[in-house]
This record gives C-alpha cells, sequence and structure tokens, in this order.
C-alpha cells in the first residue's frame, strides 16, 4: 500500500526551481541599467535584484540612475527580456523530472507561485515543456496585493487548491522566495545549487528554509520524508 503523502499540495517558485532564467533576465537588466546610467558586475545585478519583482525596486534604481522609471522603461524591459527567454531559457536539471513525479505523487495537486509577471511564466513554462503540469495552477505575484517576500501568492495558491497551507511545501531558491513561503506558513525546501555560491545555503536556513538540496531529482524522496 503506498504511503501516505507527507503534505497535501506541493507549490513551486518559477524562476530559478524550474527554468534557468535567472541569469538570461537579470542580464538583460543589467544591460538596461547601463544604458540608463548605472553600472553593475553581473554578481552584483543578481545580489540586488533576484528573487524581486523590479517595479517593487523602483526607488533603488531612480537612485542610482537619477531618472524615473516610466512604464515605457518597463515595457522595453519585458519586451527585452521575453525575446531573450525565448531564445535561450532551458529547465532546470532535473526539473521535469521531478515535477513529473510530484504530479503524480500529488494527484495533480501541485501549482507554480511565481513573483514574475504571468505572461513570462506562461512563455517559461511552455518552452520547457512544463506548462501541462500546472495547467490553470499558475499564480502570478503581480496579480496580488503585494510581491514576495510577503506570502500572497502562496496562500492564493494554497487557497485554489483547497488546502491549508500549513499542509503544504514550498519549493524556493532565493531569500524572498522563501521568506514568503515561511510567511504563509508553509514548509520550504530550499533549492540551492552549487553555482548558487557558497553563503546562499545558510541564507536559505536563516529565514526559514527546512531543508536545503543541490539537484532537483532529490526532490520526490525528501518531499516523501
Amino acid at each position: 500500500m503506498p504511503a501516505t503523502p507527507r503534505f497535501e499540495a506541493v507549490l513551486f517558485d518559477c524562476d530559478g526551481v524550474l527554468v534557468d532564467s535567472e541569469p538570461i533576465t537579470n542580464g538583460v537588466l543589467r544591460d538596461m541599467l547601463q544604458e540608463a546610467g548605472w553600472t553593475l558586475t553581473p554578481a552584483e545585478c543578481m545580489r540586488l535584484f533576484i528573487g524581486k519583482a523590479v517595479k517593487d525596486e523602483r526607488a533603488l534604481i531612480e537612485a542610482h540612475t537619477g531618472r524615473p522609471l516610466t512604464e515605457e522603461w518597463m515595457v522595453q524591459f519585458r519586451e527585452r527580456r521575453n525575446l531573450r527567454l525565448e531564445r535561450e531559457v532551458r529547465a532546470i536539471a532535473g526539473a521535469p523530472e521531478a515535477v513529473e513525479r510530484v504530479h503524480a505523487t500529488y494527484a495533480g495537486r501541485i501549482a507554480c507561485a511565481s513573483g514574475a509577471d504571468r505572461f513570462k511564466v506562461e512563455l517559461q513554462l511552455a518552452r520547457c515543456g512544463l506548462d501541462r503540469f500546472f495547467q490553470g495552477r499558475i499564480f502570478s505575484g503581480h496579480e496580488m496585493p503585494r510581491s514576495k517576500p510577503a506570502p500572497d501568492v502562496y496562500l492564493a495558491a494554497a487557497k485554489a487548491l483547497g488546502v491549508d497551507p500549513r499542509r503544504c511545501a514550498v519549493v524556493e531558491d532565493t531569500v524572498p522566495g522563501a521568506s514568503a513561503g515561511v510567511a504563509a506558513g508553509a514548509t520550504v525546501f530550499g533549492y540551492s545549487p552549487p553555482e548558487a555560491g557558497h553563503d546562499a545555503p545558510a541564507a536559505l536556513r536563516a529565514v526559514g528554509a527546512v531543508q536545503i538540496f543541490t539537484d532537483m531529482r532529490e526532490l520526490p524522496a525528501l518531499l516523501a520524508g
């Protein structure tokens, strides 16, 4: 007789957990910030903006560029970002296999709860062949009152699935995202591959991630305990 799952649902972040998009998006952002007068190294740009919505960092960007962050600038950013993602985005190694197994174990009670805009999330999942696992269960922080690290997007996903968020597992790779999962009352699993850096696991643990893992192929077994 199969074991009863530890959780009632599993909620996945998108960028950096399901799809390897963060270097692409941050590369476009870094280029555009440099064009506006703020020069950052790739590592600095990742440190400042990873896991955050660009629109929420308006004050920081305006302070360093001396220019208003206009809607036209944001439209151009999204257009340039989407073109590169369409050409270059790939699934995180092991993510398709892990998601397929988790989807089967939880009888489809999984969701993608991202801080990104819906168009970006749907584009990436489709490009990486993951959209079939999340049909009707994609949630965007842009459509919530507050973005991560607030818990709104995870609370919305749990409510839509009819599950108490305290009975959900959340899979995250950033401090803002892990903080959002913890604030929702979920159990957070922190994905931290070697390229995330030596400090990343400790940072995820510091905000409440209960388990750190380095390979997405490990996730189904970790969820099973």
